[in-house]
């Protein structure tokens, strides 16, 4: 199983995972499983924080302490070990908040999230016209190797664009392991820009502290290739409207926003 997992950049808990899920008389079919997972993404599912109340109540008072969403799952996770009806993942509490059944934690909570915005909005409706537009050739976030999911080795990196006053703006990267936090100054914002300052940025650090990067799909990437050959360091983009995937780089975001919220402006994205 370990070999299967190595050769699908893969943890061998998640090959085990679809096997117990998918391992039928016949043994495992990999149609069967296929359309058996289709099947299961078309069912409605509730949301757990309106049918598990307790645990609703959890996160609530955690958010109201300023808590994000990845630090109260986090907490949630080291506390209750082995007992999933009393865990939830960061992703759910941000769509419970932001998408659906906002019932379950009252819309107030939103006030005390570290970016205080009344709905969470993709880059789709908040960026300027000449940001629009797909970004080809990507590599999704679900290809990113077992080793930048489980956090075993450093150099897996995430980042994203924060804006400021007068039209500055920095790239935010952050390791993944380690939690250390790099910014790179910016003179524009254009894919040309910023993946020049990658660029420039990545060749300070040896390769063994720099194997991945993440990013959601923000226009600024599009030239994301031109990175990676320069670098050879693979770009994984997050799924759309998903920002939330780079749950580290996220919180890092809203800590630095918390820090200068007097001169930085996160509206404008």
């Amino acid at each position: 199983m370990r070999t299967i997992a190595c050769a699908l950049g893969r943890a061998p808990s998640t090959v085990s995972r679809e096997l117990r899920r998918n391992d039928g008389l016949q043994g495992y079919r990999a149609t069967q499983a296929d359309q058996a997972a289709w099947d299961r993404a078309r069912r409605p599912k509730p949301c757990k924080l309106a049918v598990h109340r307790a645990l609703a109540r959890h996160v609530a008072i955690k958010l109201k302490r300023q808590w994000s969403p990845e630090r109260v799952a986090g907490w949630l996770r080291h506390t209750y070990p082995g007992d999933m009806s009393r865990q939830v993942s960061h992703e759910t509490i941000y769509r419970t908040l932001y998408i659906q059944s906002r019932g379950a934690l009252k819309q107030e909570l939103l006030a005390h999230l570290r970016r205080t915005r009344v709905m969470r909005r993709s880059r789709h409706h908040t960026q300027k016209t000449e940001n629009h537009g797909r970004i080809i050739g990507t590599v999704s976030i679900s290809e990113r190797p077992a080793s930048a999911e489980d956090r075993a080795v450093p150099g897996h990196w995430e980042g994203d664009l924060l804006f400021g006053d007068r039209n500055s703006q920095i790239a935010t990267l952050v390791e993944r392991q380690t939690r250390y936090v790099m910014l790179v100054k910016l003179t524009g914002k254009d894919t040309e820009t910023v993946v020049n300052a990658l660029i420039k940025n990545a060749r300070r650090l040896p390769k063994e502290l720099y194997r991945s990067l993440t990013w959601d799909r923000g226009k600024e990437m599009a030239a994301h290739r031109r990175f990676t050959l320069a670098t050879d360091i693979q770009v994984y983009f997050c799924d759309p409207h998903h920002p939330w995937q780079r749950g580290t780089n996220e919180n890092t975001n809203g800590l630095l926003l918390l820090q200068g919220s007097s001169t930085t402006d996160r509206g404008k994205r």
